[in-house]
């Protein structure tokens, strides 16, 4: 197995590699090497396009392999994938070659960031000044946020923050909760990149593998590679929400590549942990693998530094804090206790999506003040005087710089808006709606007909949330309730709040009965509800009206109202019910893989399988590891499984 053993010498390259550089640093080497320019491909170790099913080399573990076998090549002409650049690790192996540029400091002259371009790319920051990488729950982007240190003669690259994609192009993927490090060292007119994808979601052991690129001053660098997708899938006709796939077993490219190249036998071609060591040549006879023998191997295997279940915890921490965000405009993102508020907060006073927990209303309060205190009547100074001053009082005194350093008081709370009747999303109703400082009214109106609504705040829902809190037990005050509904399919309100449009859709059968998203049309952001998540399967409610279809197309239409800046990525802004900031690509991530996962619920239904054959059958494994972590607390995959089976089983 001559062809491609690249995986073996990758180990021992990164051996030399850290050699090369911990011998630079006992020698006090000062200056680093002059790694900017452009680079030529010369061997990726990786055949750029291989074969479907081709995952030689590749140590997956069993979701791992499920995951590719049952992911075609034609998901990636989707709308929401047509642009979507190439993956991390693929980027260095593409065809075109990279260019390094290097900003440096006006007055040190240091490195400040080396920016790294490829042809299907965005231009991609290495930070040098030593700032420490975002929370967890900020988003994640095609490049990740990358921090880099000189040791010796070598870049260390750490990278973090980064969406899911393809590990190689031909199937096999990623999770968006892998380590990447690269070590990157230019010996004269060579330039060696090391990566490291430690990945325990889909590996089974981190996947190394090197780069080798020729300095080419001459080359022109890597060309921008342009894109104009078209707002329906390619592959999917008129309906642009298809989610192609291989079912489980028909994915008819398996070994089929091998009738044309009968060199190697199926077995390491399908990407096992021991095929990636030499001594698996030991039980390979006249072309065919001794499977006795590969049991009986022992292969000195490396351990995974990565906690995905504690890196899946991290975006959405329940640790009794409210952690704030700046989103896009005016619109802040609060994780209050593990839960996802939504806040509009301007000169008209904010609005909220959701309210938390009860017991985190009086921080959740305390943190939507702070912000409306340096959003929006910050204290400053007197930066003018004489009789044309512009301020509004109109002249110049001490009385002036008073006022200005005591700025009127916040109006608070005017609108909430609930998406659903979930405890830990309308918990703080009563207390928030009652910290309004908004005039809607005194005493009576309508001559005493009807009672006057004071200073409250708006709480707006869907009518089904209404009457799902109305009958809650324990029973809720009056006030925990919300005081406008709606039934139709979506509600506009009568006018701007902070300068945009606000807009509620019904998101019928979703979680449950009751869903709905909130659109802030000119920011930009859709707060999500629990339709959406980062850290769980959706917690579907089948006894209140919940159906996995109805999640699907509550996605589908969060898509719909959602447009990508630039190459699939940031854009529109959606806030999850839980976990990290996320945007378009996140979005269609997750409805291609309850899609997917429903698709093989229905074939199985269709075919008279019974819950526990289903269960047995474990349709949901490739996206256990990340989505039934200990983060989604009691909502195991069995009980994911469960209410999607009774959806569909219940389907006429």
């Amino acid at each position: 197995m001559n062809r491609r053993n690249g995986v073996w010498n990758s180990a021992l390259l990164l051996a030399v590699t850290m050699a090369v550089a911990g011998t630079a640093a006992a020698q006090n080497v000062a200056r680093p090497p002059d790694i900017t320019g452009n680079w030529r491909l010369d061997n990726g170790e990786d055949p750029g396009q291989p074969p479907l099913a081709d995952y030689l080399g590749i140590p997956f573990n069993e979701a791992g392999r499920f995951r590719a076998d049952t992911t075609p090549e034609s998901i990636w002409d989707t709308p929401e994938n047509q642009c979507r650049p190439h993956s991390l690790p693929h980027q260095w192996r593409g065809v075109g070659g990279a260019r390094i540029l290097a900003e440096q400091d006006p007055l040190t002259r240091q490195v400040r960031a080396y920016h790294l371009q490829y042809m299907r790319s965005l231009d991609r920051p290495i930070f040098m000044d030593g700032r420490p990488h975002p929370p967890a729950w900020a988003p994640h982007t095609w490049n990740g946020f990358s921090t880099g240190e000189w040791q010796g003669q070598t870049l260390k690259v750490v990278t973090t923050h980064v969406k899911d994609g393809y590990l190689k192009r031909g199937g096999p993927q990623t999770s968006d909760m892998y380590s990447f490090t690269e070590y990157i060292t230019r010996h004269d007119d060579i330039l060696t990149v090391v990566q490291v994808v430690d990945d325990p979601v889909y590996l089974e052991e981190p996947y190394v593998l090197s780069i080798t690129s020729t300095y080419d001053p001459t080359g022109g660098g890597p060309t921008m590679e342009t894109c104009s997708g078209s707002a329906s899938g390619q592959n999917g006709g008129n309906d642009r929400h298809r989610v192609p796939t291989f079912l489980p077993g028909q994915n008819t490219a398996i070994g089929e590549f091998i009738t044309r190249e009968n060199w190697i036998p199926l077995e390491p071609t399908r990407g096992t942990l021991k095929s990636t060591y030499p001594e698996y040549r030991t039980a390979v006879l006249n072309g065919k693998v001794d499977a006795a023998k590969v049991d009986a191997l022992s292969v000195p295997v490396s351990k995974s530094v990565t906690d995905i279940a504690a890196r899946v915890a991290a975006q959405s921490p329940k640790d009794g804090q409210v952690h704030v965000l700046p989103v896009q405009g005016n619109i802040f993102m609060l994780v209050a206790d593990g839960v996802n508020i939504t806040a509009s907060v301007g000169p008209d006073g904010t609005a909220i999506v959701n309210t938390g927990a009860a017991n985190m209303s009086d921080k959740v309060l305390a943190a939507l003040d702070q912000i409306a205190s340096s959003a929006v009547n910050p204290a400053g100074p007197n930066n003018c005087a004489g009789p044309f001053c512009p301020q509004a009082w109109g002249w110049s005194s001490p009385y002036i710089n008073a006022v200005i350093s005591s700025p009127p008081p916040l109006r608070g709370v005017r609108y909430v808006f609930n998406t659903s009747a979930a405890p830990e999303h309308v918990g703080g109703n009563e207390k928030l709606a009652a910290a309004g400082n908004v005039t809607r009214g005194g005493g009576t109106g309508f001559g005493g007909a009807i009672e006057g609504l004071g200073s409250r705040a708006s709480v707006v829902s869907h009518v089904n949330v209404l009457d799902r809190l109305s009958n809650a037990e324990p029973a809720l005050s009056e006030e925990a309730l919300p005081s406008d509904t709606f039934t139709g399919d979506l509600y506009k309100l009568s006018e701007y709040v902070n300068g945009e449009a606000v807009i509620l859709y019904d998101a019928p059968n979703a979680i449950t009965d009751g869903d709905s998203i909130v659109f802030f049309r000119h920011s930009e952001v859709i707060a999500a509800g629990d339709l959406f998540s980062t850290i769980s399967y959706p917690v579907i409610r089948v006894d209140e009206g919940g159906t996995i279809d109805g999640v699907i197309a509550g996605l589908n239409r969060i898509l719909d109202l959602a447009v990508a800046e630039y190459r699939s990525q940031g854009g529109t802004w959606v806030v999850p019910g839980r976990g990290r900031l996320s945007d378009t690509a996140d979005v269609a991530a997750y409805r291609n893989m309850l899609s997917v996962i429903r698709d093989r619920i229905q074939d199985m239904v269709k075919k008279g399988r019974t819950l526990e054959q289903v269960k047995a059958a474990r349709p949901t494994l490739d996206y256990d590891g990340r989505y039934a972590t200990a983060a989604a607390g009691d909502w195991t995959a069995d009980r994911f499984i469960e209410a999607v089976y009774r959806n569909l089983k219940g389907k006429k």
